[in-house]
This record gives C-alpha cells, structure tokens and sequence, in this order.
C-alpha cells in the first residue's frame, strides 16, 4: 500500500492532543465517491474535504481540512494528486 507522512507546518489542535503529521494513503476506488478525479487532480478544496477524511492517519474531519493552513492543505493534496497517476506518469514529471 501506498502511503506518505506529511508533517504539518501548522499542527492541528483537538483538544488536548496535537497533531504536528498526517499518514495519508493511496485510496481505493470506492474512497473516491462523491467527487470527480477532475476535482481531485486540480486539487480542489471541496474535492479534498471528501477524501482525506477516508486516507488519513490519525483521521482528518472535514472540519480539520477546512481549517488546515494553506501549505498544509497544498502538501496533503499533492500526495492525493500523486497516487492517482500511473508509474509511467509519474517517471515523465522526474527530474532527470
């Protein structure tokens, strides 16, 4: 499985507990429901509200991603856009 920590720049605050990483994994088809790939790939804040609560590690509410600074939100993105491509994709977006 396909997975990435990203370490937040802003940690969220629940409560008592911070949270300063987020695991987030590659999703599975039927975790993509309720948007559009389009969305997803564009990096589209309603789009991602959807999804990163059903990839991440410890569990982002939707509230938690609409709160989430902008760089955060940009880095955990990034990984959503980067599991949806093909390996070959990818390999062409490498710096040689």
């Amino acid at each position: 499985m396909e997975q990435k920590t990203i370490t937040l720049e802003n940690p969220i605050q629940r409560g008592s507990e911070t949270i300063t990483s987020v695991m987030v994994r590659k999703p599975k088809s039927g975790e993509l429901r309720g948007t559009q790939l389009v969305n997803l790939m564009n990096m589209d804040v309603a789009a991602l509200e959807i999804v990163l609560p059903r990839i991440t590690v410890p569990t982002l509410t939707r509230h938690d991603v609409s709160n989430l600074d902008p760089s955060d939100l940009t880095q955990l993105g990034m990984e959503v856009t980067g599991f949806l491509l093909t390996r070959q994709a990818k390999a062409e977006f490498q710096p040689a």
